[in-house]
């Protein structure tokens, strides 16, 4: 159950992800609360999340194709340093009063940062652990992240109360300044080379050339989108029940967050015990969730809602794990990069539309009934993903993988790179 933390790296690593989740769902939950302080409107909070995915859509493709030929090192660095200088344009923005248009424009340029990290975090994270650990690092991943998002929440509706929204962005970049000193202090002698793309499958048309063989990863990919984009977005759904039905304001939205965070750890201790991240398992978890979505407004009182929250927040880790592992372990490594790439242009699209889609169904049709109809949606989709991944594995791919390019692995070229390639042109990322 504690295999990927024999690796000292990882050990590093996930400290310094604990610090780094904490400040970001500060920063959340107090950048989702002044935009429906400012505006009272959930379709707001939406745009506000879209607005945050929106650049992993349009740049994804060219941020994996990076991150399979640059260091994910220098990347992850350059990347962090830059959400230090945005999380403090944040609270300057929030504490000066400026538009919400300046808020939002700082959320975009988080997102895109976030883009280009994105895929350099996900090799990052297969060279601190062999690939026998993988999946193991994944489920303490979204432990760590958990527990960081329940520090965060609860200490960001204490200090915005007592200090105000704007400290929360500042606390947020003094998170991210620790991750730039753990990467620095990792052993690059300690690090599980990854192949990186030979010249000649390099690039964003061969990566889409892959994957338009790969139809198990298509299938995860689509799967992956509706489950994020209607069974996931609970920040907007959590947000209008708490502003409507339950009437229990920025406290309770607050309490509904540190709830599901909660759910979300017990999850990722469930995914830890799991010995075979299997198809199976990612199907069973997505039906149940999407069940106990479709019910969850109706389940009478703020405390009703929490409680259902909890199991439905477990189901979305072990959900998550299990397909990150799958679109890892199942690609090619040198195509690793653009895998992950293209899984982070779907959760931007899955964010891009589907926020703001729970938003306005919210307002329509009132929070309970936009939780039921997305709830019925994604279960039958869920169906739909078991029956044509039933009938793909009674005729298995048989396409080879793209020949990789050598990866020496000397002292001083590991030293130097986490990919064992020396020099200037290479690219990690917490949760």
């Amino acid at each position: 159950m504690l295999r990927a933390f024999s690796n000292r790296n990882y050990r590093l690593w996930a400290l310094a992800d604990l610090v780094s989740v904490t400040g970001t769902w500060m920063q959340v939950l107090g950048l989702n609360w002044v935009v429906m302080e400012r505006t009272g409107s959930a379709t707001s909070v939406g745009l506000s999340v879209a607005l945050s995915t929106l650049p992993a859509m349009v740049c994804g493709p060219w941020a994996g194709a990076l991150a399979d030929r640059v260091s994910p090192r220098r990347i992850i660095l350059a990347g962090e340093s830059l959400h230090v200088i945005i999380a403090v344009s944040l609270a300057l923005t929030v504490w000066s009063g400026l538009p919400l248009a300046v808020l939002f424009g700082l959320t975009a340029a988080a997102g895109l940062v976030g883009t280009f990290e994105g895929p350099a975090l996900g090799r990052f994270a297969s060279q601190v652990v062999p690939r026998s650990d993988l999946g193991n690092a994944l489920a303490w991943n979204s432990v760590t992240n958990s527990v960081g998002r329940v520090l965060g929440m609860s200490l960001a509706g204490v200090l915005a109360a007592v200090i105000g929204e704007p400290a929360l962005f500042c606390l947020n970049a003094v998170s991210f300044a620790a991750v730039i000193a753990t990467v620095l202090l990792m052993r690059p002698a300690q690090f599980h080379p990854l192949a990186v793309s030979a010249p000649e499958h390099a690039g964003v048309r061969a990566g889409l050339r892959y994957l338009r063989t790969q139809h198990v990863l298509l299938v995860l990919f689509a799967l992956g989108f509706v489950l994020s984009s209607l069974g996931r977005n609970y920040q907007v759904t959590m947000a209008a029940m708490a502003e409507g039905p339950l009437s229990a304001g920025s406290a309770g939205y607050g309490t509904l967050s540190s709830v599901f965070a909660v759910g979300t750890v017990l999850g990722g201790l469930v995914a830890a015990r799991i010995g075979n991240f299997t198809l199976p398992v990612l199907l069973v978890a997505a039906g149940v969730t999407s069940v106990l979505q479709a019910i969850s407004g109706y389940v009478p009182g703020l405390a009703g809602f929490a409680l259902v929250l909890v199991p439905i927040a477990a189901g979305a880790v072990v959900i998550d794990t299990v397909k990150s592992t799958r679109l890892q372990l199942d690609a090619a490594d040198s195509m690793r990069g653009r895998v992950l790439a293209v899984q982070g242009t779907v959760a931007g699209g899955a964010g891009a539309l589907g926020a703001p889609a729970l938003g306005w169904l919210s307002e329509r049709l009132g929070p309970q009934e936009a939780l039921l109809v997305a709830g019925l949606a994604t279960l039958l989709v869920t169906g739909a993903a078991a029956l044509v991944l039933r009938s793909l594995s009674r005729r298995p791919d048989a396409v080879p993988e793209p020949a990789p390019q050598p990866v020496p692995v000397p002292a001083m070229a590991a030293a130097d790179e986490p990919d064992g390639r020396p020099g200037p042109a290479q690219p990690l990322t917490p949760a």
